[in-house]
């Protein structure tokens, strides 16, 4: 693994959006997407090799400039994320990086998207609903927490292929969630803590079953 993806993977975020940045520049790469994101306030005291959370996608910052900042996408975060289908004026959500010994406001998050899933519509009482891909939902749970466009959010009701959360009035403002319309694509994060257990509960069920069958050999 390479330096920047080793940096990017040590830092955190909490789902607590700073600012609505807009993307104002977007370049094909080889294998890659270079993006340009206005963001006065991310950019205050960013440099080269800072990561910033572009709606929920943890990026390392290769330039400063004027208020804005550049990234590079690879493909693999490209065919997970909405980033693919980025163009110049859409607004994202932005957040940097917690430093150590910062207030924990969301979750922890690391900016790592696990897929995209789709904005289904929202009721008057701001319960919002989304389809997600099936294979993600035994990593959520009602009242758990979930990362939508880099938003720490609280699942009010899951069903196979869809949850629900409750937006406030100062969420839908302050985000890009206010603006969405059904079939909109938006990156999903599940908790990581559940991922990790289901790796350590799968290691002990395979021991038992191993010892089991050893046993009666």
């Amino acid at each position: 693994m390479e330096g920047p993806a080793l940096k990017e993977a040590a830092h955190v975020f909490t789902g607590i959006v700073e600012e609505i940045g807009e993307v104002t520049a977007v370049e094909q790469l080889t294998n890659a997407a270079r993006l340009r994101v206005r963001g006065p306030l991310v950019t205050s005291d960013a440099g080269h090799g800072d990561s910033i959370a572009v709606s929920g996608v943890c990026l390392t910052v290769v330039e400063v400039a004027g208020g804005e900042f550049t990234v590079d996408v690879v493909n693999e975060t490209l065919q997970r994320s909405s980033l693919a289908k980025v163009a110049v004026g859409d607004r994202v959500n932005l957040e940097r990086a917690t430093p150590a010994g910062g207030r924990l406001g969301g979750h922890i998050m690391q900016g790592h998207v696990d897929g995209t899933g789709v904005f289904l519509g929202r009721d008057e009482n701001g319960v919002t609903t989304f389809a997600m891909p099936a294979h993600l939902s035994r990593y959520v749970v009602e009242k758990g927490s979930i990362a939508v466009d880099g938003v720490s959010l609280t699942v009010a009701a899951i069903t196979d292929d869809q949850f629900a959360v409750a937006l406030i009035p100062t969420t839908l403002e302050v985000t890009t969630l206010g603006g969405r319309e059904p079939g909109d694509l938006v990156n999903l994060e599940v908790d990581v803590v559940a991922k990790y257990v289901e790796k350590l509960a799968e290691a002990h069920i395979r021991d038992q079953v191993q010892n089991r069958h050893g046993g009666a050999s």
